[in-house]
């Protein structure tokens, strides 16, 4: 890869930047790891927090563009290296469904997980941003159901961070069907 597209990121152990990495190594780009202990509240240094205010991570770094929020580096990374064909292009049908689930799990899955775990009540159904656990839960295997990745064949960034997220056990210690990690098969990062 050239060395205009060669980035740097910030990544914590055991944290949500470990799917960044996994695509990092998917994509085969050049970058520098920055690790952060976050244990030792690196993340809310002053360095770092002239990364990211909010003292989280994934954030990556490339040119004069810093990218936080893990839906937005994934979309930006499988954008910048469109050759790997990781993310659907503009005016390909599926790049609609692509944003659809890469977005989803920040906006549906975690936060219904979270109230389910916490033992919290939603939020009344129509300012819910999943509605009710259950039919988010009945989207995310529908969709799983379809194959052997989200979108039938075809492997692409959406499936890198739920392979990540379902492998890291979040969705087992949370109580999600065993049936929706069955159907996501992540492809091994070094074939």
């Amino acid at each position: 890869m050239t060395d205009k597209r060669r980035l740097t990121f910030f990544h914590a152990p055991n944290s949500r930047s470990t799917g960044v990495l996994t695509l990092l190594e998917e994509l085969g780009c050049d970058y520098d790891l920055q690790v952060l202990n976050l244990k030792n509240g690196e993340q809310r240094k002053p360095e770092y927090l002239a990364i990211n205010p909010m003292g989280k991570v994934p954030a990556i770094r490339h040119g004069d563009a810093v990218v936080t929020e893990q839906p937005a580096v994934y979309l930006y990374l499988a954008d910048l290296f469109p050759e790997t064909g990781l993310a659907p292009a503009i005016g390909d049908p599926l790049r609609g469904p692509y944003l659809r689930w890469l977005v989803f799990y920040g906006s549906s899955f975690e936060p219904a997980v979270i109230d389910r775990s916490q033992q919290r009540a939603p939020a009344p159904m129509a300012t819910s941003p999943y509605g009710d656990y259950d039919t988010m839960l009945g989207a995310l295997t529908g969709q799983l159901a379809r194959g052997p990745y989200l979108f039938g064949d075809r492997f692409t960034a959406a499936d890198v961070l739920w392979g990540v997220a379902l492998a890291l056990g979040i969705a087992l210690t949370l109580g999600l069907a065993v049936e929706a990690i069955r159907h996501v098969r992540a492809r091994r990062v070094t074939e």
